[in-house]
């Protein structure tokens, strides 16, 4: 950081950042509270606003991943609480703040409250899901508690009304916002239990801030919905409103009509399953009917059959037939006889040793021929490679060289062959070997054509 003096004189742009970081070394994340005015959205997704109070006030930009965060959407007038960094806009010169969570004021106090009861009920286990009762599957009455001038009701009634126009509603009014709303709440609650005059409860109300929906925030309350024998599904607010009262609750509905949908069947379905059962059972009641008549003709064919007039008729049939088969009997057998001894002849001829014989005679034959003709094939081309090969020996052979004229000289004492007059001296001793014989001579001159 540059140190001001007299003589050091600062550009714009120095003096800004010397700034910026002056105001980001100092200020790190802060907390503060005022009253959105000047409030832009431009295409980027950010926000810039001016936060103000009686006396001063900011600039701010809040950039579009911070403001995804927040449940509700910022207005001018609005007054909110944020956490900020403290920082300068070199570019203008601007003292801002990069706002990093924006609640309405008077939220954080509520948003611990709301916490603290949460956790205090969840340890006694009102929150267990071992303690929900569940909902009919076919609700014979519904009691609703809610405001009998709020837009709740309209549309559970008109979800009601489109599924199943039957079902009975008994309305519970109550005040759903306000200091007096929780005591109306938990007495609509602990009523509808003494009467017991329906089978579910649907606790609904609409949308609103924390504040709005404190009422289902109250431990008085969470504690009669956890008392209620009969079941109670909560649909207070939207989806993304949640109060204590969704945690106690048997069932949790998004909406008010979510919970209508949930409890109600659906008349269409129904009326489509009778007319199903309804052919079913008429489909069945025809198979029956066409079985009993299936098995009334099976009896009476079988009622004719064992008439005894019938059955003395078969078995005169069946004496007749057992007279004439005894009569040929055994001249069947006799050629039943005369064709198995014929097979057995002809068997007999065709295994006669015989002819095996006669034929691995000549098969013999045909294995001598075959072997004889490669043996002597073999035996020629093995007389045709001696004879080349002797041939090549003769030609190699030293002998056949001497037999030409030529001698070999080596060494008398150790043998070696001479093929350099560097290899003798003087008086030694030589032998020549020649084709039919040696000699022995003594070096006496020696002449080097180098």
């Amino acid at each position: 950081m540059l140190i001001p003096n007299s003589e050091h004189i600062y550009t714009v742009s120095q003096l800004c950042r010397e700034s910026r970081l002056l105001l980001e070394g100092n200020f790190l994340t802060v907390a503060i509270e005022g009253e959105i005015s000047n409030l832009s959205r431009p295409a980027s997704g950010h926000i810039y606003f001016t936060l103000k109070d009686e006396k001063a006030q900011i600039q701010c930009a809040m950039f579009r991943p911070q403001l995804r965060k927040i449940i509700f959407k910022p207005s001018n007038g609005m007054h909110v609480s944020l956490k900020a960094r403290v920082t300068l806009y070199e570019a203008r010169g601007n003292f801002q703040l990069i706002v990093e969570h924006m609640e309405a004021a008077g939220e954080g106090a509520l948003r611990q409250k709301f916490e603290a009861l949460k956790r205090k009920l969840s340890a006694e286990g009102l929150f267990a899901e071992s303690n929900k009762k569940p909902l009919p599957s076919l609700a014979k009455k519904i009691a609703v508690i809610t405001s009998s001038s709020g837009a709740a009701l309209h549309d559970i009634l008109t979800v009601l009304n489109r599924r199943f126009s039957a079902l009975p509603v008994l309305i519970y009014p109550v005040t759903v916002q306000g200091e007096n709303a929780k005591n109306e709440i938990s007495d609509a609650i602990e009523l509808a239990n003494a009467r017991q005059d329906c089978d579910v409860i649907i606790l609904a109300r609409g949308g609103g801030s924390l504040e709005d929906l404190w009422a289902f925030n109250e431990e008085l309350v969470a504690r009669a919905i956890y008392h209620s024998e009969i079941p109670i599904i909560s649909a207070v607010g939207h989806e993304v409103d949640v109060t204590i009262a969704d945690f106690v609750a048997d069932y949790r509905a998004a909406t008010p009509s979510a919970a209508a949908e949930t409890i109600s069947p659906d008349q269409q379905q129904w009326l489509k399953h009778f007319d199903h059962i309804a052919q079913k059972m008429a489909t069945l009641l025809t198979n029956q009917l066409s079985g009993t008549d299936r098995a009334l003709a099976s009896l009476q064919h079988r009622l004719k059959q064992a008439h005894p007039g019938i059955q003395l008729q078969m078995h005169a049939q069946r004496l007749d037939d057992y007279q004439i088969r005894l009569a040929r009997a055994p001249k069947q057998i006799i050629q039943h006889n005369k064709l198995k001894l014929s097979e057995l002849n002809s068997r007999l001829m065709a295994n006669n040793p015989q002819h095996s014989l006669h034929t691995f005679q000549q098969q013999l034959e045909q294995f001598k021929n075959r072997l004889a003709i490669p043996l002597q094939k073999s035996l020629e081309r093995s007389r045709i490679r001696f004879t080349k090969c002797h041939k090549g020996l003769e030609t190699l052979s030293p002998l056949a060289t001497l037999s030409r004229g030529y001698s070999i000289s080596t060494l008398a004492g150790d043998g070696m062959i001479i093929k350099s007059t560097k290899q003798v001296k003087l008086g030694d001793s030589i032998n020549i070997q020649l084709a039919d014989g040696t000699l022995r001579t003594r070096l006496d001159k020696i002449h080097d054509n180098t």
